[in-house]
């Protein structure tokens, strides 16, 4: 990915860099080192002056990641030189660990893009859970990356899920304000803990059948296990969840967890435009 600008007015190249261009001072101080910036075509530095008129070029390829590229099922939903937007099954991890270095997202997209030759890093902006299901957006470089996670943190990246769970909640709509906190203990898990650090969900009942209810859900913070918690925590625990649901972990034989990531809006980063994506699989339909 390249990214371009004319200098209207004098100054050093780190200003524009900065200000009109909108890079981390982190991802300047990379870029600076691998000859990525240019002034009218030529390799400069940081602190080169630039005269009104002067093209300025960022090239934000990067660096090959440290786990294997491999071939593997993706389901694209949106993609342009920035972002990637895949719909995620069930059962996939989203990035290699310590214990395991293949077989996840992250290593079908570093498959993916060295097959289309693109030289992209592999930078998730939404994560979900191995059994958690739907979109999940990525960035194609550290600059959007940056500029995304900006915008999550802002509250401008709004995502939507959808959930089955055992029971529904009371009153049918409103927010869930239960903070979270570790289990003592474990690495992992989650736990309501009044001393935890705050996370809050908007939901609404969109169904009830029987024992099920089929809820929607706003994450308003974006804690570990907050929505499967927070669900848990209202009596209307999440079906599938073998870790927090208890008796809805197993409800009528049901496998899989009942959590699906359903649209993710937001600003393109470089261009501004709304940008809306939807999943395309679905909640479980009852036996």
């Amino acid at each position: 990915m390249i990214l371009e600008t004319t200098a209207a007015r004098p100054g050093k190249l780190l200003s524009f860099l900065r200000g009109e261009l909108g890079l981390s001072s982190s991802l300047v101080k990379r870029l600076k080192w691998r000859g990525a910036l240019l002034l009218d075509g030529v390799p400069v530095h940081t602190d080169h002056p630039v005269a009104p008129g002067q093209t300025i070029t960022v090239l934000l390829d990067e660096d090959t990641p440290d786990y294997p590229a491999q071939d593997g099922p993706l389901t694209i939903l949106y993609e342009d030189e920035a972002l990637l937007a895949l719909d995620k099954p069930p059962g996939l991890l989203m990035h290699p660990s310590f214990h395991r270095n293949s077989g996840t997202l992250a290593n079908f997209v570093a498959g993916y893009y060295a097959r289309t030759g693109q030289r992209c890093a592999v930078h998730p902006v939404s994560r979900l859970d191995r059994d958690t299901f739907g979109v999940v957006l990525l960035a194609k470089n550290a600059h959007v990356h940056a500029a995304l996670m900006a915008a999550q943190r802002a509250g401008a990246l709004h995502k939507t899920y959808e959930a089955l769970t055992l029971g529904h909640p009371v009153p049918p709509a409103g927010v869930w304000d239960f903070p979270l906190g570790r289990v003592p203990g474990e690495s992992l898990l989650r736990q309501v803990d009044p001393a935890g650090k705050p996370a809050r969900t908007n939901y609404v009942t969109l169904e009830i059948r029987g024992a099920v209810a089929r809820l929607a859900l706003t994450p308003r913070t974006g804690r570990t296990h907050q929505l499967r918690i927070h669900c848990a925590a209202a009596g209307c625990p999440i079906l599938g969840d073998a870790q927090y649901g208890g008796a809805a972990a197993n409800f009528g034989g049901l496998q899989g967890q009942q959590l699906l990531a359903q649209s993710l809006c937001f600003s393109h980063p470089r261009t501004g435009a709304a940008v809306e994506v939807a999943s395309r699989q679905r909640l479980w339909d009852g036996p």
